[in-house]
């Protein structure tokens, strides 16, 4: 893998860098495996209620297989190709039956690679098997949390879960962000690390790109009026006059923690993330 920094022949091209990861080969995608994506903008009910989202370029949705059911059938990696709708790589693969399916691809992946999907199979990159037959220390990513469900957590680009021993009828997983998870072993995981890596050391060097990619301008809340947001008003450039970040709507930013301690599954949450606060 490698990352393209451009020549500053430009504005636009000051500071701009693209990641090329290895083996990926820029072919139309299997057409069985395409279906329409509408445009929702950020809006639900005709609401926003994600902001700074629309527009971008046309995409089409690829069916990714998280669940991968094929168990026991060999599969060969044909292509690896890049999704415009998720960070990470995915891989065509085809089985011995003769059907093809989009997988999630995982760093070590290649062309002409053999995968298999059993309880019991090799622990090789990019084969899939149960949390109880996995030894300890090894990084997985796809993980169930529901068995049978497909993979739901640790699927973004880099992304990876170390194994950290069984427990009775649960094996724990420590995540990337250093919470320590009780998952059912009769779950699904892949061995390895997810593809592409790299994405985030990517820079779009301009604003047309974002625009591209669906995302919208945002706008500092100082430089809002008091009316529109916590943090505006006063004149020239100014402090948020308050003791910590607020959000548009008043409540805490910035280290606030979210989550709700009634969830029921926070039973299965032996160690919480850290709270990495900026200060």
């Amino acid at each position: 893998m490698t990352v393209k920094i451009y020549k500053r022949t430009t504005a636009g091209r000051r500071n701009m860098s693209i990641v090329k990861p290895e083996g990926v080969v820029s072919v139309a995608p299997h057409k069985s495996l395409l279906r329409s994506l509408n445009k929702k903008s950020g809006r639900s009910n005709g609401k926003i209620s994600v902001r700074h989202r629309g527009g971008g370029h046309k995409r089409r949705y690829r069916v990714v297989d998280f669940v991968q059911n094929k168990h026991g059938i060999p599969g060969r990696i044909e292509t690896l190709e890049r999704d415009p709708n998720r960070s990470a790589l995915i891989a065509l693969v085809c089985y011995a039956d003769g059907e093809r399916r989009y997988v999630l691809a995982t760093a070590q992946m290649a062309v002409g690679q053999s995968i298999l999907s059993k309880e019991d199979a090799p622990i090789v990159s990019g084969n899939r098997l149960k949390l109880k037959n996995v030894p300890s220390g090894t990084v997985v990513s796809s993980i169930e949390l529901v068995p049978g469900k497909g993979g739901q957590i640790v699927r973004s680009a880099g992304s990876g879960a170390t194994v950290m021993g069984n427990d009775g009828t649960y094996t724990q997983v420590r995540l990337a962000s250093g919470e320590v998870r009780l998952i059912h072993d009769a779950c699904w995981a892949t061995v390895g690390v997810v593809s592409n890596f790299e994405h985030g050391t990517q820079r779009l060097g301009k604003a047309g790109r974002a625009r591209w990619l669906g995302r919208r301008p945002s706008v500092r809340g100082s430089a809002m009026n008091p009316v529109d947001h916590p943090h505006g008003g006063g004149e020239g450039a100014q402090g948020i006059g308050l003791k910590y970040p607020k959000t548009p709507w008043g409540k805490p930013a910035l280290g606030r923690r979210t989550r709700s301690v009634s969830r029921p599954s926070s039973r299965f949450i032996l160690s919480r993330r850290k709270n990495k606060r900026r200060k």
